[in-house]
């Protein structure tokens, strides 16, 4: 795995392969090495082309992930607005940067992943965005306030969408997050009738239940229908 430091923002990007035709892009609440790996190596197992996964560092995921303000659902840390500043790093930063580095081709398929709040944020760049053929969302945070009402009043750019969810996710005794079964499907629903390529996958156990492997098949189904 190479690693360089990105000077604006000091972002960490790292890559894991260089000879590719899709490119993967999923941010991260540190720098996760093992999670990372395994994330990589699982898809390199379901893949038969080449494929570069960059991650780059989250430092404030409330903040960073966000898409607007928000009371706070756990603790007491609310949410703010930042995800618009992240979404221009990727798009004017991150993609440029890549791209030239690796030399890949304009053409190359972006795929936007994250998991969590980084899922919730990955939805929300392709409403605002047309600059990812596909979006990766494993157990996002769709209980977000307000997110259902934005989904419904915005249309989706990218063409192929993967979602996820834990069968007991939407169990949990907090009233807020156990919105989050109701509002995948909702989110489902909406993106099959705007006439997207999606699939809702649903895994065993809770939140918290193999992340690396839940992205490593989302990756893997966004990039076999790109």
């Amino acid at each position: 795995m190479l690693k360089v430091f990105f000077c604006k923002g000091k972002k960490c990007i790292s890559y894991h392969r260089k000879d590719s035709r899709i490119l993967f892009i999923t941010p991260v609440s540190s720098d996760e090495e093992s999670f990372l790996d395994d994330e990589v190596k699982r898809i390199g197992e379901g893949m038969n082309i080449p494929f570069t996964l960059v991650s780059f560092h989250i430092d404030d995921w409330n903040d960073e992930l966000s898409p607007w303000k928000a009371p706070a659902v756990f603790g007491k840390e609310e949410f703010g607005d930042g995800a618009r500043r992240t979404l221009e790093f990727i798009e004017n930063d991150l993609i440029p940067y890549v791209k030239a580095d690796t030399d890949l081709g304009e053409d190359i398929p972006v795929i936007l992943g994250g998991y969590s709040l980084a899922g919730l944020f990955s939805l929300w760049s392709m409403y605002e965005s047309d600059s990812f053929y596909g979006v990766m969302a494993a157990s996002p945070s769709v209980w977000f306030d307000g997110w259902t009402e934005y989904a419904r009043s915005h249309r989706p750019n990218a063409k192929t969408v993967y979602l996820s969810l834990g069968k007991s996710e939407e169990k949990t005794r907090n009233k807020v997050m156990a919105r989050v079964g109701d509002n995948i499907r909702t989110q489902y629903d909406l993106l099959k009738s705007a006439g997207i390529n999606c699939t809702l996958e649903w895994n065993e156990g809770g939140h918290f239940s193999d992340p690396a492997g839940r992205c490593a098949k989302g990756f893997l189904f966004t990039a076999k229908n790109c």
